[in-house]
C-alpha cells in the first residue's frame, strides 16, 4: 500500500479530530522518519516533545524491551519494584518530595486541579465546592471537558459545555495587575504554562513568573506551572520556570518523561500538599504501571548522560540565529527558549509547512500564522543548516 492508500482508510475509518499534513510514517530513528513511500523527513516537531531523546532511542529502547519480557503491567493493589525507583528519581532531580503518577498529560492536569481543590478545603480553609484555579488567556492544558471549559480558544471549548467558568477565572497571560484582581478568599492556585507553547511559543515578560509566585504567597495560594511541553530540556533547562528562578508548589510534566515509547506523566510536589490526597480518592489503572515507570526512569537518565539539556539550549540559539538571517517581507519575527522556536510569519503557516514537507521537513502551524520548529535536542548543526536551506527555499518561493 502507498501513502494515499493509508489516507483513504483512515479517512473512512477514524475520527477526523485532527488536519495531520498527508505523510504516513512507518519508521523513526533520532531526528528523521521515514514514510511508507520510503521517503526521509526531519522530524521538527518531536511529537509535540515527546520525544525530546529522540525516536526509538536505543538506551530507553532496551529497558523498555527488558521490562517488558518482566511485567508490564500489576494493579496498584499491589506493589511494583519500578514504581520507588521512579519516585526516588523525580525527587533527585527535581528537589520535589513527592509525585504522583499518570499517563497522559491531561490527566496529569487534572490531578493538579484535585489535588488543589482538595487542598484549598483541607489546608486553607475554602468553603466546599468554592474553590477557584486561576488561569491564563491563551492557555492549553489539554482536551478533558474541564480543562476545555477554561480554554479562551473556540475551537477547543465550543460545542462542548456546559462550563463552570466561575471555577476557573482568567487573567490576560504575562499581566500581573490583572492576575492580582482575580484574586479572592477563594482562590485555591494559579495556573500557568511558563511557555505557551500551543499559542506558538509565547515567552511571557520578564518578572512575570517571579510575580506570580510572590502573588500567590502573599494570598496563601498554590502556584502550578504546566511543563508537559516546556519541561524535561525542551525549553533550554530542565524547567521553563528555572528562567526567573522560582519554585511552584506542583509541577505537571509528561511527554518526553518516558522519550515517546508510553504515555508516562505526573504531578511533583512537596508533602504539605501531596498528602491531602488520600487512598481511594484518586488513581488510575495504569498510572505508575512497571513498564510506564521503568522506561521514565531510563528516559531522565538519557537526558542526564548525554547532556541533551544543555545541547537544547546551544543547538536552539544556532537555530533561531539561522532562522532570523533569512529575509523576507512574509517573516514577522523569531521566538522561542532551546529548541522550542516560534517562527511567526505575516500570513497563514499552513502553506509552509505543506511545502516544507515537500521539501523534507515535518513541522506544525499554530494559531494560522506561527509554524512551530521543535526537533529532537539531540539534533545536530548540519541538521540544522540543511533544515535551514530548505525553510528560506520555501519562504522564497512564497514570496514570490
Amino acid at each position: 500500500m502507498r501513502t494515499k492508500d493509508y489516507i483513504e482508510i483512515e479517512n473512512e475509518f477514524g475520527a477526523h479530530n485532527y488536519h495531520p499534513l498527508d505523510v504516513v510514517v512507518e519508521k523513526a530513528e533520532g531526528c528523521w522518519v521515514t514514510d511508507v513511500d520510503g521517503k526521509k523527513y526531519l522530524d521538527c516537531l518531536a511529537a509535540y516533545s515527546a520525544v525530546n531523546q529522540g525516536h526509538c532511542n536505543p538506551k530507553i529502547f532496551k529497558t523498555f524491551v527488558e521490562q517488558a519480557s518482566k511485567v508490564t503491567l500489576t494493579s496498584r493493589a499491589f506493589r511494583n519494584d519500578q514504581l520507588p525507583k521512579f519516585y526516588k528519581k523525580l525527587n533527585e532531580l527535581t528537589g520535589y518530595e513527592m509525585s504522583l503518577p499518570m499517563n497522559s498529560g491531561a490527566e496529569a492536569v487534572e490531578s493538579a486541579i484535585k489535588l488543589a481543590r482538595r487542598w484549598a478545603y483541607d489546608v486553607k480553609g475554602v468553603a466546599e465546592n468554592k474553590a477557584e484555579i486561576i488561569v491564563a488567556s491563551g492557555n492549553f492544558h489539554g482536551r478533558t471537558t474541564t480543562i476545555v471549559g477554561f480554554s479562551d480558544d473556540p475551537s477547543s471549548f465550543k460545542g462542548f459545555g456546559p462550563y463552570c467558568k466561575e471555577a476557573f477565572p482568567m487573567h490576560e497571560y504575562g499581566n500581573l495587575e490583572d492576575l492580582r484582581s482575580k484574586v479572592t478568599p477563594n482562590t485555591a492556585a494559579v495556573l500557568i504554562e511558563p511557555i505557551q507553547g500551543e499559542g506558538g511559543v509565547v515567552i511571557p515578560p520578564d518578572g512575570y513568573l517571579k510575580g506570580v509566585e510572590k502573588i500567590c504567597k502573599e494570598n496563601n495560594i498554590l502556584f502550578i506551572t504546566d511543563e508537559i511541553q516546556s519541561g524535561l530540556g525542551r525549553a533550554g533547562k530542565l524547567f521553563a520556570h528555572y528562567y526567573e528562578g522560582v519554585r511552584p508548589n506542583m509541577v505537571i510534566i509528561g511527554k518526553a518523561l518516558s522519550g515517546g515509547f508510553y504515555p508516562v506523566s505526573a504531578v511533583l510536589a512537596d508533602k504539605n500538599v501531596m498528602l491531602v490526597i488520600k487512598p481511594g480518592e484518586h488513581g488510575s489503572t495504569f498510572g505508575g504501571n512497571p513498564l510506564g515507570t521503568a522506561v521514565a526512569v531510563r528516559a531522565l537518565e538519557v537526558l542526564e548522560e548525554d547532556n541533551l539539556i544543555e545541547r537544547s539550549n546551544e543547538m536552539g540559539e544556532y537555530f533561531m540565529e539561522k532562522l532570523r538571517s533569512i529575509k523576507s517581507p512574509m517573516i514577522d519575527f523569531v521566538r522561542g527558549r532551546g529548541l522550542w522556536i516560534g517562527f511567526v510569519l505575516k500570513t497563514k503557516a499552513r502553506r509552509y509547512c505543506e511545502m516544507l514537507k515537500e521539501e523534507g521537513i515535518l513541522c506544525k502551524e499554530t494559531h494560522e500564522n506561527i509554524i512551530r520548529f521543535a526537533p529532537p535536542l539531540i539534533i545536530k548543526k548540519e541538521e540544522i543548516d540543511w533544515a535551514i536551506e530548505k525553510i528560506e527555499k520555501v519562504v522564497k518561493a512564497l514570496d514570490n
